[in-house]
C-alpha cells in the first residue's frame, strides 16, 4: 500500500514564476550588444543550480575581448533581469495548485539554489509567501541541486518521509536532487526547459493548469502501484 501525500516540495525559478526565460533573454541582448554569440547549450549549465556553474561574464570577455569588468557586466546583467523578472506572473495552474494543496492539509515547501531575498522577495510580492511553511535556499545548505541537500532539508522540516512527498521540477538538475532524497518528481517544462532532456522525472505533465490536485495525485498513485513506465509524459 502506498503512503498518503502529505506533502509538496516546490521548485522556484522556471517553475513558479519562468525567471530562467528572462536571464536567458537578458544575456543574450548583452551578448548581442557585444557583438558576440551566447549559445543556448552553454547557459544551461546553470539551468536549476548556481549561477557560478556558468560564467557568463567571462565567456564574453573572452569572446568580444572587451575591457569592461566582469562585476559591471554581472550588475547590469541583474539589472535587466530583475526589471523583467518582477513584471513575471505566476505560471499557469500554480496558484490553483498551492491554494487546493493548503486547502487539502498539504504541507507547501519551496527548495530552491537561488538566494533567498530573491525567492521570498518574489513570492511575497505575488501574495504567495503565507501559504508555504518552509522557504528553502542556497543559504540553508551547503551545496545547492543537483545535490540532494534542500529536499532532504524539506522532508525533515515537513517532518514527512520520502515517499509521502512531492517534488516539482522544471529542470534536469532539480530533478536530480529530488530523485537522489528519494522522492516522486514531477517535470512541469517551461519555454527554456522543455528544450533538456527532463527524463530522470517520474511524470512529465505540459502544463499544472491541466490537472487538478486530486487528478495529480492520482496520476502519482498509478505510478506508484507500477501501472505506468519509469517516465511518464501526460
Amino acid at each position: 500500500m502506498t503512503s498518503p501525500i502529505r506533502a509538496l516540495i516546490f521548485d522556484f525559478d522556471g517553475l513558479i514564476i519562468d525567471t530562467e526565460s528572462s536571464e536567458f533573454e537578458t544575456w543574450l541582448e548583452i551578448f548581442k550588444e557585444y557583438g558576440a554569440e551566447l549559445k543556448f547549450e552553454e547557459w544551461v549549465a546553470c539551468l536549476g543550480t548556481s549561477a557560478d556553474a556558468f560564467d557568463a561574464a567571462g565567456i564574453l570577455h573572452q569572446r568580444a575581448g572587451i575591457v569592461t569588468n566582469n562585476h559591471t557586466l554581472w550588475a547590469e546583467q541583474k539589472k535587466r533581469s530583475i526589471q523583467k523578472a518582477n513584471q513575471l506572473l505566476p505560471l499557469p495552474g500554480i496558484v490553483d495548485l498551492i491554494q487546493d494543496a493548503e486547502n487539502a492539509g498539504i504541507g507547501l515547501a519551496v527548495a530552491s539554489s537561488s538566494p533567498r531575498a530573491w525567492v521570498e522577495g518574489h513570492l511575497s510580492r505575488l501574495g504567495l509567501l503565507p501559504y508555504f511553511k518552509y522557504v528553502l535556499t542556497k543559504e540553508d545548505v551547503s551545496s545547492v541541486k543537483p545535490d540532494p541537500e534542500l529536499y532532504l532539508k524539506a522532508l525533515q522540516l515537513l517532518k514527512v518521509n520520502a515517499d509521502q512527498a512531492i517534488v516539482l521540477e522544471d529542470s534536469p538538475n532539480g530533478i536530480k536532487a529530488a530523485r537522489r532524497a528519494g522522492i516522486i518528481c514531477v517535470a512541469v517544462p517551461n519555454p527554456i526547459s522543455k528544450r533538456l532532456d527532463l527524463s530522470e522525472a517520474d511524470l512529465i505533465i505540459n502544463s499544472l493548469a491541466d490537472f487538478s490536485l486530486r487528478e495529480l495525485l492520482e496520476l502519482i498513485t498509478v505510478h506508484n502501484n507500477g501501472h505506468f513506465p519509469a517516465t511518464m509524459k501526460v
